[in-house]
């Protein structure tokens, strides 16, 4: 009996895998990874020139991706069929061998991978290989601390509604915003009227090629790239305030 390893790859610098994605990538004998129709994918660009020589690659390309709206029924049905096709394939490939689904940042973080997670339990030996999440590299790529002291950091999805995206941002003092993409110009409303629109960055292509660092009330874009987080940082107490 095989298993399916789940290997988180990080934020997206090849450098920010851990030592045991590194070692699992590079001794794959199979593996497998999600992308969109006509591209490479991020996760196997992130481990472009690891993989072995005589490694199996089965790349899962979405269905859909932003043809349609992601809440409609079509969106819905297609994907949900596109994730048992492969729960199933994956399943019987494990049988014999070892299967390595690549996935970006940390699985159990919003991973793609989790809705395979689902439909394998009881089926295949699952082990999942931590990864720093996209976030985190993308912080790091302004320089300065999320979060300090009691501050409360919340992550919030850029397909919010609009008014609960004020409200939350509003009630925190950190806050991560992931899904941007088409939903940038919301985004900067809703930082707009919670007030917090001024201390507020995008980060583009966090760590990888191409990374981009700018405070978000200086763009004038509608739309940023699919890998693009927004941040808002926290000011708690300082390590060296007094008590």
């Amino acid at each position: 009996m095989g298993r399916i390893i789940c290997c988180g790859l990080g934020p997206g610098d090849p450098d920010l895998m851990s030592v045991r994605a590194d070692r699992t990538v590079r001794g794959a004998k199979h593996v497998a990874y999600f992308r969109k129709k006509g591209r490479p994918g991020q996760a196997r660009r992130i481990v472009e020139g690891m993989l072995a020589g005589d490694v199996t690659e089965y790349p899962m390309e979405y269905p859909v991706t932003t043809e349609i709206a992601f809440d409609s029924p079509d969106y819905v049905q297609l994907l949900a069929g596109f994730y048992d096709e492969w729960a199933e394939r994956l399943a019987r490939l494990s049988r014999a061998v070892d299967v390595v689904v690549l996935c970006e940042g940390d699985p159990y973080f919003y991973g793609s991978f989790m809705h395979l997670h689902t439909r394998l339990q009881g089926r295949v030996e699952i082990e999942v290989i931590a990864g720093i999440p996209g976030m985190v590299g993308c912080w790091n790529g302004v320089g300065q601390p999320i979060a300090l002291g009691d501050d409360v950091t919340t992550v919030l999805m850029g397909t919010l509604p609009e008014a609960e995206l004020e409200r939350r941002m509003r009630d925190s003092d950190a806050v991560v915003i992931m899904k941007t993409g088409r939903n940038l110009a919301k985004v900067r409303r809703a930082l707009a009227s919670a007030g917090r629109l001024n201390d507020a960055w995008l980060v583009e292509r966090g760590t990888m090629p191409g990374e981009r660092v700018a405070r978000l009330a200086e763009i004038e874009a509608a739309e940023c790239p699919y890998f693009a987080i927004v941040l808002v940082h926290g000011k708690g107490r300082l390590p060296d305030a007094a008590e």
